[in-house]
C-alpha cells in the first residue's frame, strides 16, 4: 500500500491535501498518532512534546527534556508508521526527511506566497490583527527552518529535497490531491520487493537506536548504524571491546535483526586521551 510524507507550510492548505490524498487512496493521516506515543513513551505532555518537535519551545522545555532520545523515538515512530502494511499518509515531523531515499514513498511539499498564507490565516481565525497573524506565520516557519537544518543539515524550502512541490496559490486542493495520485500510481512508485525491503531495513535501523538509548549500557555511545537485510553493522572509533559487546548484544534483542558486525576501530589509550 502506498506511503506519502507531506511537510507544509501555515495557511499552505496542506492539511486539505493530505486529508484529500488519503480519503482518495482509503489510508489514514499520520499526525497526532505521533505525539501521543512520543508523550507516552517520554512521559511529557502532549504540548511540550509538540513544541520540542517543531522547535519552538522555550528554554525550560528544552532542558526539562531529553531532546536527543526524542529525535530518535520520532524517527523510530515515523519509519514504523510507514512500514505498517495499509499504507499512510504521514504529514511533518520531519517524515519527508526521514523517507525520501525509500522508492515506494512519495515526498511532497505544500506551500504558498507569504501574503495568501497571511490572508488564509486572517480569514481562519476571523482575525483583524494582521501583523499578529504575519508574527505567527514567520515565527512558525523559522522554528520549521531550524529544526530541518539541526536535524538533517537542509534547507526545508528546498525544492530538490522531495518529488513533488505545490503552490495552493495557482493549484486548487483537489488539483494538488490528482498531482500526488498521480505520482502514487506511476510506475517508479511501485511498491517492490527490493523497495519493501529497504523500508525495513530503514526501520530496523531506528528500532536499534532506540534500543541503544534505552540501554543504560549504550545509551551515551555515538557509533554508525548501518543495516542490510537484517544484518546491522557498526562503525566507529574509540570505544573498548566490552563496550563494541555491549553494542552487539543490546542490538540482537531487537527483533528482526539476524546478526551484527562490528567495523569499528580501535583507538590506543594514548591516542584515545591525547
Amino acid at each position: 500500500m502506498p506511503v506519502i510524507a507531506i511537510t507544509r507550510e501555515m495557511g499552505s492548505l496542506g492539511k486539505d491535501v493530505a486529508r484529500g490524498v488519503a480519503e482518495a487512496l482509503g489510508i489514514p493521516v499520520i499526525y497526532h498518532e505521533i505525539i501521543d506515543h512520543l508523550a507516552d513513551r517520554m512521559r511529557l505532555r502532549k504540548s511540550h512534546v509538540m513544541r520540542l518537535l517543531d522547535g519552538r519551545a522555550g528554554l525550560l522545555e528544552r532542558m526539562t527534556a531529553d531532546q536527543t532520545s526524542l529525535s530518535i523515538f520520532a524517527a523510530e515512530e515515523i519509519v514504523n508508521a510507514a512500514l505498517q502494511g495499509n499504507g499512510a499518509v504521514i504529514r511533518g515531523w520531519g517524515a519527508t526527511q526521514l523517507l525520501k531515499d525509500m522508492p515506494s514513498v512519495v515526498c511532497v511539499r505544500v506551500c504558498a506566497p507569504f501574503e495568501v498564507r497571511k490572508q488564509r490565516m486572517l480569514e481562519r481565525l476571523g482575525s483583524p490583527d494582521a501583523e499578529k497573524v504575519a508574527d505567527e506565520i514567520r515565527d512558525n516557519d523559522e522554528a520549521h527552518a531550524a529544526i530541518m537544518l539541526r536535524h538533517f543539515g537542509v534547507d526545508y524550502a528546498d525544492p530538490e529535497q522531495y518529488d513533488l512541490v505545490l503552490n495552493t496559490q495557482r493549484v486548487s486542493v483537489p488539483e494538488c490531491v490528482d498531482q500526488v495520485l498521480r505520482l502514487v500510481r506511476s510506475p517508479q512508485f511501485a511498491e517492490t520487493d527490493a523497495a519493501r525491503q529497504k523500508l525495513k531495513d530503514l526501520a530496523l535501523s531506528w528500532q536499534v537506536r532506540a534500543a541503544l538509548r534505552r540501554s543504560p549500557r549504550t545509551r551515551d555511545m555515538r557509533v554508525t548504524i548501518k543495516v542490510a537485510d537484517g544484518c546491522v553493522s557498526f562503525d566507529g572509533a574509540g570505544y573498548g571491546a566490552g563496550e563494541r559487546a555491549a553494542l552487539r548484544e543490546v542490538a540482537a534483542t531487537v527483533p528482526g535483526v539476524r546478526e551484527t558486525e562490528d567495523l569499528m576501530r580501535t583507538i590506543s589509550m594514548r591516542a584515545r586521551f591525547a
